[in-house]
């Protein structure tokens, strides 16, 4: 008897594992500024997007992150990047 594959379940951008693409499940729009999303959606992030976490700021855990999203290099503050849900790479 085979086991039944793990199905992925999302993770926030700010928590998924550095330098692991993963795929934009959802964003929670409501929780951002209406400029803060604006820009996303200027960036192209929006669900089916390949996004990468690259790199956390050590500042209490409240700091910015830096993730890619396609060809881009972008920072995000750390509550916009935990209104954005990933699906990590199946393992």
């Amino acid at each position: 008897m085979n086991a039944p594959a793990a199905i992925p379940v999302p993770v926030r951008l700010a928590h998924l594992p550095r330098q692991h693409p993963g795929t934009v499940s959802s964003v929670d729009w409501d929780r951002l500024a209406e400029p803060e999303a604006r820009r996303l959606r200027e960036l192209g992030l929006d669900e089916g997007v390949e996004v990468e976490l690259l790199h956390r700021s050590g500042l209490l855990g409240g700091g910015p992150v830096a993730c890619r999203i396609g060809r881009m290099t972008v920072a995000l503050r750390r509550h916009v990047a935990a209104a954005i849900h990933v699906l990590p790479p199946a393992a």
